[in-house]
């Protein structure tokens, strides 16, 4: 037997405040960091809704303004007119609310805001994971509390994504700073999230835990928390649509923990294909990324179990798949098709067809998704821009 040896980092995450009614307390925790002025970031649908005036009212004097203008893949003007609204509001912090879009707004926002200006080399096309995870020279800090709505979990990583309006490409900035310092997951928060972006963002985090499963860097730590945010998701994600009242809620609380879990350990495993595609098919044809995991996650699957069908094995726990490791390929299928058989339990796109995308433009994306893939280096063998078409050709 091998000794085990490694290396696990932390984000700057410091706190995560979960369960019912737990947004009262963001005022509380704004006030113990010294906070006087949260500029809250939403999108317009929930800046319309009864549940801003719960989060407005938990930040009590301490508010001073709301940002309602974050929209899906986060368009570069988006991050500008939130900066200049910062400026403009006398902000000290920025309370996002909602889903991946206001998170990330923020934190590309946060990064402009830090630098003074757009920083050079921002907004690139690929994500720099190194960067996130090196330690900030000191200079100044702008804090982020997160309240998600969604199972995305952006608001775990110090990584933001952005879209260039005129390419339809999306990029994104990292700086350790990025990281929200609290996060609140208060299920009470998520009952006006619609079905299909609940059951989508819970396939995006079940699309965290399987590819964090199969990275070349999966470690034990990430191994035992994607196998039971896999379980957890399986058991509750189904209930907490299927539910009403407090059970609902209990049930959402848990499909919470499952996206926290899903993507803890990001920063050290970071993700493969089914993340890479999504993060180009989502801009390019106006398709929501957590639909993109509903469509790329079981083939890509399929694809990684020819590739590493001995890493699969947290990926069996979850789903109660029998797991031999002497011959791992049979589990590695059972668990692409046990993915592709509850992705169908829900009413959302499973085929790019169904999304919109047209074939002819398949292969617009394959360059940048491969520059993605082989930055992650999470694989284990090289890929090629065929093997990515054959991959979009599976999906369509």
């Amino acid at each position: 037997m091998d000794p085990v040896a490694g290396e696990f980092n932390f984000t700057r995450l410091e706190k995560v405040v979960f369960g019912p009614g737990k947004v009262a307390g963001l005022g509380r925790e704004l006030e113990r960091r010294g906070l006087k002025r949260a500029l809250i970031v939403t999108g317009k649908t929930l800046g319309r809704s009864p549940l801003l005036d719960k989060v407005t009212s938990a930040a009590g004097a301490r508010l001073a303004g709301v940002f309602k203008g974050a929209g899906q893949h986060v368009p570069s003007a988006t991050v500008g007119a939130l900066v200049e609204e910062y400026q403009r509001s006398g902000a000290d912090c920025m309370v996002s609310f909602g889903g991946g879009s206001p998170i990330d707004t923020v934190k590309v926002a946060a990064k402009r805001i830090l630098e003074g200006s757009p920083p050079k080399g921002a907004d690139a096309h690929t994500i720099d994971f190194e960067s996130a995870m090196a330690g900030a020279a000191g200079g100044p800090d702008l804090i982020h509390v997160a309240l998600p709505t969604t199972l995305s979990a952006g608001e775990y990583t110090p990584v933001g994504g952005v879209t260039d309006e005129a390419s339809h490409i999306k990029g994104g900035v990292s700086d350790p700073r990025l990281q929200p310092r609290t996060i609140f997951l208060d299920p009470e928060l998520t009952v006006e999230t619609p079905a299909w972006l609940w059951a989508a963002t819970g396939m995006r985090a079940l699309d965290h835990a399987v590819e964090a499963s199969y990275s070349t860097r999966h470690q034990p730590l990430t191994d035992a928390l994607a196998a039971r945010a896999i379980a957890l998701l399986t058991t509750h994600l189904t209930a907490s649509l299927k539910t009403t009242g407090a059970e609902s809620l209990a049930h959402r609380g848990q499909c919470q923990l499952a996206a926290w879990f899903s993507i803890f350990g990001a920063m050290n495993t970071r993700f493969g294909i089914s993340h890479a595609l999504g993060h180009q098919i989502g801009p390019m044809w106006n398709v929501p990324h957590g639909v993109t995991s509903c469509i790329t996650l079981p083939h890509v699957m399929r694809y990684m179990a020819g590739v590493a069908p001995e890493r699969f094995g947290p990926i069996a726990e979850g789903f109660g798949v029998r797991f031999d490791p002497a011959n791992p390929k049979p589990a590695a299928l059972e668990c692409a098709e046990r993915t592709a058989r509850f992705i169908a339990h829900f009413e959302v796109p499973n085929r790019l067809r169904d999304a919109g995308v047209p074939r002819e433009e398949l292969g617009a994306i394959a360059a940048t998704v491969l520059d993605e893939v082989e930055r992650a280096q999470t694989v284990g063998r090289p890929i090629t821009r065929d093997d990515l078409l054959r991959l979009l050709e599976a999906a369509y």
